[in-house]
């Protein structure tokens, strides 16, 4: 059976979209700066696609079952790279830099090592290790760790 012109036109949309995009789209190649960070900028990418398609009755059509209808059709595509955040690499460290000022993902992912290094601090401190550590939140309440 004999491929219709729409999957043509799909086939070959999409081939010239899968040659656009690659993981260095997404995660950006990385920059070496002097003072030896690395930065790699982290990227959000969308994509939009649509096809369509239609057969037209001819005119005059003398034999329906052996002839075929007229085709016209289109495709299109849309794609949008806007950067989000920057991974900072330097010696020990790793920090992500949000291009938005007020990302909390961005506060939480910065405060973890500090919370784990307060966490091994009161671990180390304790005279057992059946001590329970007692925090308290801003409710006043004792919450064990």
């Amino acid at each position: 059976m004999e491929n219709h012109p729409i999957d043509n036109l799909m086939k070959t949309t999409m081939e010239n979209i899968k040659s656009m995009i690659d993981v260095n789209t997404i995660v950006g190649d990385a920059v070496e700066t002097k003072d030896g960070s690395l930065i790699i900028p982290i990227s959000r990418v969308s994509f939009g696609f649509a096809c369509g398609g239609s057969e037209l009755e001819k005119c005059e059509p003398k034999d329906r079952e052996n002839s075929k209808y007229p085709f016209g059709g289109g495709s299109g595509a849309g794609v949008s790279v806007k950067p989000v955040a920057f991974l900072v690499a330097k010696e020990n460290s790793l920090r992500m830099l949000s291009i938005s000022p007020d990302n909390p993902y961005d506060k939480v992912l910065d405060n973890i090592p500090h919370i784990i290094e307060l966490l091994k601090g009161f671990r180390k401190n304790s005279d057992t290790e059946d001590d329970v550590i007692i925090c308290k939140s801003e409710d006043n309440k004792n919450h064990p760790i």
